[in-house]
């Protein structure tokens, strides 16, 4: 029997779909679905049972689960990146997640967690995922902070040579309508586009880059869960790793991927950053991704043209938003 935390989430959701692809059922979704739209994701899944997270780690700490569990696969958390509540994300992300490492490990249990590019802040200390380089990161908020925590707990501990942790770049894809602002730039753009016929980015603030040109490590959804399944069946690759594509590409080259996928002329209006995000606004990320090569894994990530094309023509424009 395995474990999705966050199962009906994003990520949690799309890896549920590849699990099932693969002929795996025998599976128990963790999540707390509260009052939004995201039981949606798990319409047409196949599992065994859900569990709001609160009672699944009780019933985990009393032994309540007569079948043995295989692997935990642990997606779930509060991503949301203006979240201010520094207690509550420390309890869902950091303290959470270390409880259900502790027992995983003391039972010897597959452990894959989702940590974040969001610890890497500003990038002035690079973007490597080497354990000796992830305590010189500062996270530029309260969840890239919750996220840091853990991945240090887990090297100081040792704890990091049982268990594996993603730090998952911009991704973006079918399954995340539910996240609201925090929803990719992708899923946004496509919407303002159909409603207004253009999309707004931000002017540049930085004498480095002009408007528009500031990068990110955009990945495919499809492509993570790939690159998961492959860590699901390396039980022996534990570690902390990169997940993004090792190619930033500007906003302006996604706007014109949107563009063109939805055969529209290209109409980009450039407006001011608000000021209260200025002094940390990231202008560039690109993951190092050599260690996960390293490792053994050879995945080919789709292009970023190819990978909107998929998701604006069979998802989006076909109102079809899951995998």
């Amino acid at each position: 029997m395995y474990i999705v935390t966050g199962g009906a989430g994003f990520i949690g959701s799309a890896f549920l779909a590849k699990l099932n692809s693969m002929g795996v059922e025998r599976i128990i979704v963790v999540d707390n679905l509260g009052k939004s739209d995201k039981w949606k994701n798990l319409n047409g899944k196949i599992f065994l049972d859900y569990i709001h997270k609160n009672d699944f780690i009780e019933a985990l700490y009393q032994n309540k689960f007569s079948t043995s569990i295989k692997a935990i696969i642990h997606m779930g958390a509060c991503s949301s990146t203006t979240e201010r509540d520094a207690e509550y994300m420390l309890r869902n992300n950091y303290l959470y997640t270390k409880s259900l490492s502790e027992w995983a490990i003391s039972n010897k249990v597959r452990f894959i967690y989702a940590s974040s590019a969001a610890t890497y802040g500003k990038g002035e200390n690079g973007y490597s995922d080497s354990h000796s380089k992830i305590p010189l990161l500062r996270p530029l908020n309260i969840y890239g902070f919750s996220k840091q925590l853990f991945d240090l707990w887990a090297l100081k501990t040792g704890a990091i040579s049982e268990i594996t942790g993603i730090k998952f770049f911009n991704v973006f894809g079918p399954n995340e309508y539910h996240k609201g602002d925090m929803a990719s730039v992708v899923y946004k753009a496509f919407n303002t586009i159909q409603q207004t016929g253009k999309v707004r980015l931000f002017k540049s603030h930085n004498p480095k880059y002009k408007d528009g040109e500031f990068v990110r490590d955009f990945i495919y959804i499809k492509d993570c869960v790939e690159v998961l399944w492959w860590f699901f069946e390396n039980e022996g690759k534990t570690g902390i790793f990169n997940l993004g594509t090792g190619k930033a590409r500007s906003w302006n080259d996604l706007a014109s991927a949107i563009f063109k996928a939805m055969g529209k002329k290209e109409e980009i209006e450039y407006i001011d950053m608000p000021e209260e995000i200025r002094g940390q606004y990231q202008y560039h990320t690109e993951a190092e991704m050599e260690k996960l090569r390293q490792a053994g894994c050879a995945f080919a990530f789709s292009s970023l043209e190819d990978s909107i094309e998929d998701y604006v023509k069979n998802y989006l424009m076909a109102e079809n938003c899951y995998i």
